[in-house]
C-alpha cells in the first residue's frame, strides 16, 4: 500500500513515509479515526511482511486480524492480540460508520501479497496490477473521503486515481528492496514487451551482479509515465476538498509526483537506489501545492 507516523507495535519497525499521516493540516476531529486507519493497515502491513514468520502463519495471524475487524464491525469484543489496534478502531467505526468492507479489502490485498512473494508470482498484465491496488490503496482513500463526507462518484474516481497512482509510485520507488525479497511488481507484459523476461531481474542491481540494460531502464521509465498519468487523472480531486484536506491532498499528490522527478532523475534506475523525500524538498512542495490552488482560480 501507498506509505500513507510511528511505529505502532513495541516489535514494530520503523517506517518511512512519503507522506504525511494525520497531521496537523487535517481538521482536528478526524485525526482520531485516521490514525486508527493507519494503525489498522501499518499493523495488518507489517504482519504480511515484517520479521521471519512462514507465510502459513503470516496468513493465520491476517486471518484472526480480520475476525476482529468483524468483531469490532459489530460491536463485539476483539481478542486481547492488537487492543492499541482494535480499541480505537472500533470507536472510530462507531462514532463515523467506517465500512467494514473498505478494510477488509486492505488485508485480502496483504494475503495476496504473502502469496505472489511466496510463489514468486508476478502480476500478468497492468488491470491485475490495478485491481491489486484497488484493494491495497485504494480504500484508503475512500475512507478519507467517507470521513470528509464526499460520495460523488467523480470524487470517488479521481480519489482511485491518486491511490493507485501513489500505489505504483511506491511500487517504482522501492525495486531495490522488493526484487531481492521475491516481490515483483512489474507487469509481465509489459516486461516482455521490452525483451525481458521475470527472471532477467535476477541478474543485475540491486543483487549487485551488473548494471541494469537499456532495455530495463526503458521499461521503469515506462511505468512512471504510467503512475504519473494516474496522478493527473485524479489530481483535480484537490479542489474538491475542503480547507485543511485540500492542502494536505495537495501535498500528497506533489509528493507522489516528486517521487517520480526523483526517480526520472537517477535515470530511471530504481534497481540500485531508493529515491526518498526529505526535508529540503519541502519548499518545492508547499511552492506546487500553492501553485495548483492559482492554477485552479485561473
Amino acid at each position: 500500500m501507498p506509505s500513507t507516523s510511528p511505529p505502532l507495535l513495541a516489535a514494530a519497525p520503523a517506517h518511512y513515509e512519503n507522506f504525511p499521516v494525520a497531521s496537523w493540516l487535517c481538521p482536528p476531529r478526524l485525526r482520531p479515526p485516521i490514525a486508527a486507519i493507519y494503525a489498522f493497515a501499518r499493523t495488518a502491513d507489517d504482519i504480511a511482511d515484517e520479521g521471519d514468520a512462514e507465510p502459513a502463519a503470516r496468513l493465520d495471524a491476517l486471518q484472526a486480524f480480520r475476525a476482529d475487524l468483524a468483531a469490532a464491525a459489530r460491536g463485539g469484543a476483539p481478542s486481547a492480540r492488537w487492543p492499541e489496534v482494535f480499541g480505537p478502531l472500533a470507536h472510530s467505526m462507531r462514532e463515523f460508520a467506517l465500512p467494514e468492507n473498505l478494510l477488509a479489502d486492505l488485508l485480502s490485498a496483504f494475503m495476496q501479497d504473502i502469496a505472489k512473494t511466496r510463489d514468486r508470482a508476478g502480476y500478468a498484465d497492468r488491470a491485475e496490477l490495478l485491481d491489486y491496488c484497488r484493494r491495497s490503496a485504494n480504500p484508503v482513500g475512500r475512507l478519507l473521503l467517507h470521513l470528509y463526507g464526499v460520495a460523488d462518484a467523480r470524487s470517488l474516481a479521481r480519489s482511485d486515481a491518486i491511490c493507485s497512482a501513489l500505489q505504483l509510485i511506491n511500487f517504482w520507488q522501492d525495486l531495490s528492496v522488493d526484487l531481492p525479497r521475491g516481490r515483483r511488481y512489474l507487469p509481465q507484459d509489459d516486461c516482455r514487451a521490452h525483451g525481458l523476461s521475470t527472471g532477467d531481474f535476477d541478474t543485475f542491481a540491486p543483487l549487485g551482479r551488473s548494471a541494469p540494460p537499456g532495455q530495463a531502464i526503458a521499461l521503469v521509465a515506462s511505468q512512471v509515465a504510467w503512475a504519473r498519468a494516474l496522478m493527473r487523472e485524479g489530481a483535480p480531486l484537490v479542489h474538491r476538498l475542503p480547507g485543511r484536506a485540500g492542502w494536505e491532498l495537495r501535498l500528497v499528490v506533489q509528493g507522489g509526483s516528486r517521487i517520480l522527478d526523483k526517480i526520472e532523475a537517477l535515470g530511471c534506475d530504481s534497481f540500485s537506489t531508493r529515491p526518498t523525500i526529505g526535508r529540503a524538498d519541502a519548499p518545492l512542495l508547499a511552492w506546487r501545492a500553492l501553485r495548483m490552488r492559482r492554477q485552479s482560480a485561473a
